[in-house]
């Protein structure tokens, strides 16, 4: 059984993420920055007490590197040439050596890393999906993928093992469907458990103080509603692999004004892995390439109507019942409130 620490009816607040990040890249650079004016590369190493930190700053260094270095095109000289490329990979490596940067172009790099790490220690399974969908509906570079878990240590294994998996069918590329259906399997094979969160709590609490709930949207019924009788849900046994950090979808009260209005503009983009996983498992019978054709095709219709229609025709045998019907239907809705 893998322990969730995502709540079920509370959802991570990026502004609270990005307002906690901000402080904490903020205390950690005045300390920094008030004896020196640059950082260097082995600097960056040894900044935080939280290795990840220190990583990710690195990392997006690297993706930097990379995203200049692949505008160097000219209808003169070949920059595909095996020793070009040879050249400019030692010209990185030198390049790495002689990291120096100024506090206001550093802060922006460790806020992203803070905001990152938290991301990573708080809900492994998003970060998992954003790392395999940066590329959308393209195909993922497997050395790519390598490159970028070389500078992740907190809950890497199911990554490290899609990795292996991918070197050991020979694969460079795979595609975003392919990759998701990968994992799932891996998640379920190593029975993968997300780390403990309370050791980096205390470390982030030490630079600046950390309280868990205050990261999070609670979704609380607003007090000046009339409470109104509802039936008690249905008991609907699932593991918690699959219970959905984002959107809680038996409620046992009535919901906001908000929550019942706010409207998605693609309901690809909302879905968590948690819920790829869900949904394909028990609404669409594992197969990740049908669930995948069907949001598309909803995400390309105008109403409600039309997706209701949609849905009965092809997926009537759902259980209109499911706890997993029900949060489905609830991003359907929003897509066209």
């Amino acid at each position: 059984m893998v322990r969730r620490f995502t709540r079920m009816d509370e959802k991570i607040s990026l502004k609270a993420v990005d307002r906690y990040s901000e402080a904490y890249a903020s205390k950690i650079g005045d300390a920094f920055f008030s004896r020196k004016e640059k950082i260097t590369g082995a600097e960056i190493l040894v900044l935080c007490d939280i290795q990840q930190i220190n990583l990710f700053v690195i990392r997006e260094l690297l993706h930097a590197w990379k995203s200049e270095s692949e505008k160097l095109k000219s209808p003169y000289f070949n920059y595909q040439a095996e020793e070009v490329v040879e050249a400019l990979g030692l010209f990185q490596n030198t390049l790495s050596n002689h990291i120096s940067i100024a506090k206001m172009d550093f802060l922006s790099l460790l806020k992203k890393a803070v905001s990152q790490t938290l991301y990573v220690v708080l809900d492994p399974y998003d970060f998992y999906s954003d790392a395999l969908d940066r590329q959308g509906h393209g195909s993922i570079q497997v050395q790519d993928l390598k490159s970028d878990i070389k500078y992740l240590r907190i809950n890497r294994a199911p990554l490290e093992k899609l990795v292996q998996k991918l070197e050991g069918k020979r694969l460079t590329t795979v595609s975003g469907n392919e990759a998701f259906a990968l994992l799932d399997s891996i998640l379920e094979e190593v029975s993968f458990t997300p780390e403990d969160i309370d050791g980096y709590l205390n470390q982030f609490s030490h630079i600046v103080p950390l309280a868990l709930e205050k990261l999070y949207e609670s979704k609380l019924v607003n007090k000046s509603t009339p409470k109104k009788e509802v039936s008690p849900p249905p008991v609907i046994q699932k593991t918690e692999l699959f219970r959905n950090p984002i959107v809680e979808s038996v409620e046992k009260g009535p919901k906001t004004l908000a929550d019942n209005f706010h409207r998605i503009d693609r309901i690809r983009d909302s879905l968590t892995i948690n819920q790829k996983f869900m949904f394909t498992k028990i609404l669409f019978h594992g197969d990740f390439e049908i669930f995948s054709r069907a949001i598309d095709r909803l995400d390309t219709l105008d109403n409600l109507g039309q997706a209701k229609i949609y849905l009965e025709k092809d997926y009537p045998e759902w259980d209109q019942e499911s706890e997993e019907y029900v949060e489905f239907m609830e991003l359907v809705k929003k897509r066209f409130a």
